[in-house]
């Protein structure tokens, strides 16, 4: 898979050759995690002096990645990347009751759809009357609780409609 005598002549080269580069990046592009790094540092440690800033200006590669690969290829330890634990958690993990008092706070006062058309729950309440509701009636406070728009997909996700039940109209002829 790697041109090996490509990557011994680089640092016998002052400018890298297009195709070099391209073989380079679309290595790169083929591997992932600590194998990408890796790879990145053995090419920067071929460069020679002034690798990593090379690379970085000619390839575009971040030099934190290949002091990252260089670190690995030195102690041997793999690096684990923690992807799932990125990103934004869902307020369930923050409140992990607020689905059940928001089903105590809406489901006395909810109904079925008359036309029995689909399973879903029509609630006269708005949303900002449940977290209303939420604040007065369940303790939370005004800072934790999530936005009414949050509030409003919660809902949805637990099939409750914020809408008044239409009682069934006879059809006109």
């Amino acid at each position: 898979m790697i041109d090996h005598q490509s990557l011994s002549n680089l640092s016998n080269f002052n400018q890298l050759t297009k195709e070099q580069k391209k073989f380079l990046n679309e290595t790169r592009s083929k591997l992932q995690g600590s194998e990408r790094r890796r790879f990145m540092a053995k090419v920067v440690s071929l460069m020679g002096r002034g690798g990593q800033r090379r690379a970085e200006r000619e390839l575009g590669w971040d030099r934190k990645t290949i002091i990252k690969g260089s670190r690995e290829l030195d102690t041997g330890i793999e690096c684990i990347d923690n992807l799932s634990g990125r990103g934004r958690q869902r307020i369930e993990k923050k409140l992990p009751n607020l689905l059940e008092d928001i089903k105590q706070i809406v489901a006395p006062v909810s109904q079925t759809d008359p036309t029995f058309q689909t399973t879903d729950l029509y609630s006269p309440l708005t949303a900002p009357e449940v977290r209303r509701r939420l604040i007065e009636d369940k303790g939370y406070s005004d800072e934790e609780l999530p936005t009414v728009r949050t509030i409003i997909t919660k809902l949805n996700e637990l099939n409750f409609r914020l809408n008044k039940v239409d009682k069934c109209k006879p059809k006109k002829k």
